[in-house]
């Protein structure tokens, strides 16, 4: 898929069947280790964030391809991305970022920053710090989410 065959699209809310195409989304490219095992669980996850405000990238036929979410968790507003591996390294992770920052003045996320996590297809996740240094975020090495999922560290950007 090229860009000139794409569309991006924003919504504050997502329907049912937005729901289900981001989990398998999720579900295939995040580490097995965060995988969602049900609707339910993925929903219950959503439902728990305030204030969201979610960017699609759209194929032709309307599947999504790119999710960018941001939303206030403990009184900051964070932010998670996914863009299917089949368009990667082609400049829409660089669009989504990029039209949620002509948004908001601040993004706090969480990033693995290690290759010892796996795909659920067996494949070595890649860590995407290198591309969020060049997006112009800060790496926090000295604070890190561990859990027993996940060991991830945060990174931030504000408007000049």
């Amino acid at each position: 898929m090229n860009k000139a065959s794409s569309r991006i699209i924003t919504r504050s809310s997502l329907n049912l069947a937005e729901r289900k195409q981001i989990m398998e989304l999720w579900n295939n490219e995040y580490p097995e280790s965060l995988r969602y095992h049900s609707l339910e669980e993925f929903e219950d996850y959503l439902s728990n964030l305030t204030d969201q405000f979610h960017i699609l990238i759209l194929s032709e036929e309307g599947q999504i391809l790119g999710w960018y979410f941001d939303f206030i968790r403990e009184n900051e507003r964070w932010f998670a991305a996914i863009i299917d591996s089949s368009i990667q390294g082609k400049g829409f992770g660089a669009d989504l970022i990029g039209k949620a920052m002509e948004k908001r003045i601040l993004l706090n996320g969480w990033v693995i920053d290690s290759k010892d996590y796996l795909k659920s297809n067996g494949q070595s996740y890649e860590s995407p710090l290198g591309f969020y240094r060049k997006m112009g975020f800060t790496v926090k090495s000295d604070i890190r989410l561990n859990t027993e999922k996940i060991s991830a560290v945060k990174i931030q950007w504000a408007k000049d």
